[in-house]
């Protein structure tokens, strides 16, 4: 490998060991509900993105509220001796992908029979330092 690649590499190495991910995985719960969720909660603070989904109407919230929860303690695994609460963390990236659909038949007029789709997605959230903060500035 050649060094600029190396050096690549490295810079991409080390900017995965401060963002933290979680995924879930066939959420039984249409890809487009589940986004206005997700787009709601995107380049937000965690304790304000939590807060949003605690005390949202929508069905797509509480697995969206899981999985940020997940993600944070994700984050405080790979920064060991740092909390979540004393730093200040936003949600980077949320992705919502469709997953397989569960194909069932529906009763129709005259004998007939539509096909429904049941939706399903995969989230995937990241979840990373605000700018300003590093782990210098922390330590």
């Amino acid at each position: 490998m050649g060094s600029r690649k190396k050096i690549a590499a490295d810079k991409r190495k080390e900017a995965k060991k401060a963002v933290a991910v979680a995924s879930l995985r066939k959420v039984p719960t249409s890809p487009r509900k589940m986004r206005q969720v997700a787009d709601i909660i995107r380049g937000v603070e965690v304790e304000r993105a939590l807060g949003l989904l605690r005390y949202s109407t929508r069905h797509a919230s509480k697995p969206m509220e899981k999985l940020l929860l997940s993600a944070i303690a994700n984050w405080e695994a790979k920064n060991e001796g740092r909390k979540a609460g004393d730093t200040k963390l936003i949600v980077k990236t949320v992705m919502v992908d469709e997953s397989t659909g569960l194909k069932r038949m529906l009763p129709a007029p005259q004998g007939r029979a539509y096909r429904m789709v049941k939706r399903s997605n995969h989230v995937t959230l990241i979840v990373d330092a605000a700018p300003g903060q590093t782990a210098e500035n922390n330590a």
